[in-house]
Protein backbone atom coordinates (compact mmCIF):
# COMPACT_ATOMS: atom_id res chain seq x y z
CA UNK A 1 0.00 0.00 0.00
CA UNK A 2 2.74 2.24 0.64
CA UNK A 3 3.57 2.20 -2.82
CA UNK A 4 0.52 3.61 -4.14
CA UNK A 5 1.02 7.16 -1.63
CA UNK A 6 4.97 7.05 -3.10
CA UNK A 7 3.43 7.18 -6.81
CA UNK A 8 0.52 9.79 -5.73
CA UNK A 9 3.34 12.10 -4.17
CA UNK A 10 5.26 11.67 -6.89
CA UNK A 11 2.52 12.11 -9.36
CA UNK A 12 1.53 15.50 -7.41
CA UNK A 13 4.95 16.59 -7.27
CA UNK A 14 5.74 16.40 -11.02
CA UNK A 15 2.17 18.27 -11.75
CA UNK A 16 3.94 21.54 -9.28
CA UNK A 17 7.05 21.06 -11.10
CA UNK A 18 5.56 21.44 -14.27
CA UNK A 19 2.89 24.47 -13.43
CA UNK A 20 5.57 25.78 -11.78
CA UNK A 21 8.26 25.55 -15.05
CA UNK A 22 5.41 26.75 -17.49
CA UNK A 23 4.74 29.88 -15.27
CA UNK A 24 8.69 30.50 -14.38
CA UNK A 25 8.61 30.37 -18.32
CA UNK A 26 6.85 33.39 -18.91
CA UNK A 27 6.44 35.40 -15.44
CA UNK A 28 5.06 38.37 -17.28
CA UNK A 29 1.79 36.10 -18.38
CA UNK A 30 1.84 34.74 -15.00
CA UNK A 31 1.48 38.48 -13.97
CA UNK A 32 -1.25 39.36 -15.90
CA UNK A 33 -3.47 36.15 -14.55
CA UNK A 34 -3.10 37.05 -10.98
CA UNK A 35 -4.00 40.92 -12.25
CA UNK A 36 -7.06 39.08 -14.20
CA UNK A 37 -8.34 37.79 -10.45
CA UNK A 38 -8.74 41.40 -8.86
CA UNK A 39 -7.92 40.56 -5.87
CA UNK A 40 -4.01 41.91 -5.52
CA UNK A 41 -2.49 45.32 -6.83
CA UNK A 42 0.07 44.85 -9.90
CA UNK A 43 3.14 45.77 -7.96
CA UNK A 44 2.32 42.58 -5.60
CA UNK A 45 0.98 40.35 -8.53
CA UNK A 46 4.44 40.90 -10.56
CA UNK A 47 6.47 39.77 -7.18
CA UNK A 48 3.80 37.12 -6.72
CA UNK A 49 4.41 36.01 -10.11
CA UNK A 50 8.19 35.90 -9.76
CA UNK A 51 7.70 33.82 -6.65
CA UNK A 52 5.38 31.54 -6.78
CA UNK A 53 6.30 29.47 -9.58
CA UNK A 54 9.54 28.94 -7.97
CA UNK A 55 8.20 27.91 -4.98
CA UNK A 56 5.85 25.35 -6.49
CA UNK A 57 8.75 23.90 -8.66
CA UNK A 58 11.11 23.50 -5.21
CA UNK A 59 7.87 22.15 -3.13
CA UNK A 60 6.81 20.05 -6.37
CA UNK A 61 10.83 18.29 -6.38
CA UNK A 62 10.75 17.96 -2.67
CA UNK A 63 7.53 15.63 -3.17
CA UNK A 64 9.58 13.75 -5.65
CA UNK A 65 12.56 13.58 -3.54
CA UNK A 66 10.84 12.90 0.10
CA UNK A 67 12.82 15.83 1.75
CA UNK A 68 10.97 18.57 3.67
CA UNK A 69 8.10 16.42 2.51
CA UNK A 70 5.47 17.42 5.61
CA UNK A 71 6.41 21.19 4.88
CA UNK A 72 5.89 20.61 0.94
CA UNK A 73 2.63 19.03 1.43
CA UNK A 74 1.58 21.58 3.87
CA UNK A 75 2.87 24.60 1.48
CA UNK A 76 0.98 23.24 -1.58
CA UNK A 77 -2.25 22.50 0.27
CA UNK A 78 -2.40 26.02 1.35
CA UNK A 79 -1.63 27.51 -2.12
CA UNK A 80 -4.56 25.07 -3.25
CA UNK A 81 -6.73 26.63 -0.99
CA UNK A 82 -5.91 30.19 -1.71
CA UNK A 83 -6.24 29.38 -5.41
CA UNK A 84 -9.26 27.97 -4.90
CA UNK A 85 -10.62 30.78 -2.93
CA UNK A 86 -9.68 33.47 -5.28
CA UNK A 87 -10.84 31.46 -8.52
CA UNK A 88 -14.61 31.25 -6.69
CA UNK A 89 -14.16 34.69 -5.69
CA UNK A 90 -13.55 35.73 -9.08
CA UNK A 91 -16.47 33.30 -10.84
CA UNK A 92 -18.87 34.99 -7.78
CA UNK A 93 -17.84 38.18 -9.04
CA UNK A 94 -18.77 37.85 -12.73
CA UNK A 95 -15.00 38.20 -13.70
CA UNK A 96 -14.14 35.35 -16.37
CA UNK A 97 -10.98 34.39 -15.75
CA UNK A 98 -8.77 31.96 -17.22
CA UNK A 99 -5.79 30.63 -14.44
CA UNK A 100 -3.18 29.67 -17.38
CA UNK A 101 -1.57 27.38 -14.48
CA UNK A 102 -1.05 24.60 -17.18
CA UNK A 103 0.14 26.80 -20.11
CA UNK A 104 -2.49 26.04 -23.27
CA UNK A 105 -3.75 22.82 -21.47
CA UNK A 106 -5.53 24.78 -19.33
CA UNK A 107 -6.60 27.16 -21.50
CA UNK A 108 -9.12 24.43 -22.94
CA UNK A 109 -10.47 23.28 -19.85
CA UNK A 110 -14.05 24.69 -18.56
CA UNK A 111 -14.54 26.28 -14.67
CA UNK A 112 -16.47 23.28 -14.08
CA UNK A 113 -13.39 21.23 -15.07
CA UNK A 114 -10.98 23.43 -13.65
CA UNK A 115 -12.73 23.61 -10.29
CA UNK A 116 -13.13 19.38 -10.41
CA UNK A 117 -9.11 19.02 -11.23
CA UNK A 118 -8.77 21.49 -8.57
CA UNK A 119 -10.72 20.02 -5.89
CA UNK A 120 -8.84 16.39 -6.64
CA UNK A 121 -5.48 18.13 -6.12
CA UNK A 122 -6.49 19.52 -2.96
CA UNK A 123 -7.87 16.10 -2.08
CA UNK A 124 -4.79 14.38 -2.78
CA UNK A 125 -2.75 16.81 -0.86
CA UNK A 126 -4.71 16.37 2.09
CA UNK A 127 -4.87 12.77 2.06
CA UNK A 128 -0.97 12.56 1.34
CA UNK A 129 -0.86 14.78 4.89
CA UNK A 130 -3.12 12.86 6.30
CA UNK A 131 -1.02 9.64 5.81
CA UNK A 132 1.96 11.68 6.81
CA UNK A 133 1.06 12.84 9.82
CA UNK A 134 -0.21 8.90 10.95
CA UNK A 135 3.26 7.46 9.72
CA UNK A 136 4.94 10.11 12.21
CA UNK A 137 2.56 9.51 14.74
CA UNK A 138 3.95 5.53 14.42
CA UNK A 139 7.59 6.16 14.00
CA UNK A 140 7.67 7.99 17.22
CA UNK A 141 4.83 5.76 19.44
CA UNK A 142 7.28 3.05 18.08
CA UNK A 143 10.42 4.70 18.97
CA UNK A 144 8.99 5.07 22.33
CA UNK A 145 8.49 1.77 22.53
CA UNK A 146 11.70 0.25 21.86
CA UNK A 147 13.67 2.86 23.47
CA UNK A 148 15.86 1.37 26.34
Amino acid sequence: MNWIWRIAAILIGCLFIYAGSVKAWNPVRFASDIENYHVVVWPIGVRLAFYLPWLEILCGTALVVRRFYSGAVFILAGLMLIFIGATLSAKGRGIDISCGCFGPVSDQMSFAWHMIFDFAILGALVALCIRDARVRRTLKSDLRVNAP
